[in-house]
């Protein structure tokens, strides 16, 4: 059987923000349900490119786009790869960091944070807890993109 076809997802109509003074990523927010407190967005993990330690504080869903979406634990080691197309719903919990491998990653998030405002623990490298990311940010950022489109 031959090898299927390898396409490249067109990024070309999407604008890309940064989030605060985070390194190696960039956000596209898609949706934002208020009522529930649920936030759908894209992230673009840079190639190779290690993003901050944190725990997610809501259930995750991830869908990756493109590339390799690789998990790291807390000392820097790599635990997961997901590759495209892989799917995955994530409990609260669960210290780690994310990057790309050796190209740009795309990821869709789908964060349903029943009720609570608090998304993620932003972590330093002992996993103290350093700051918070909750659902107003990512509202503040959804409106904010929304203004420059």
């Amino acid at each position: 059987m031959p090898a299927a076809p390898q396409y490249a997802f067109d990024q070309s109509n999407i604008r890309w923000f940064p989030l605060g003074d985070f390194k190696h990523l960039e956000l596209a927010m898609l949706a934002i349900d208020r009522p529930n407190k649920i936030v759908d967005f894209m992230v673009k993990f840079h190639a190779k490119g290690v993003i901050f330690n944190h725990r997610h504080l809501a259930e995750t869903r991830i869908f990756v786009v493109q590339g390799e979406h690789r998990i790291y634990e807390l000392d820097g080691s790599l635990k997961e790869v997901r590759k495209t197309g892989s799917y995955t719903i994530g409990a609260p919990g669960g210290v780690h960091s994310e990057g790309a491998g050796d190209v740009d990653c795309i990821v869709t998030y789908n964060i349903r944070g029943n009720g609570s405002d608090d998304m993620f623990d932003v972590l330093d490298e002992t996993g103290a807890i350093v700051g918070k990311i909750g659902f107003e940010d990512f509202a503040a950022l959804y409106d904010a993109q929304q203004a420059t489109s």
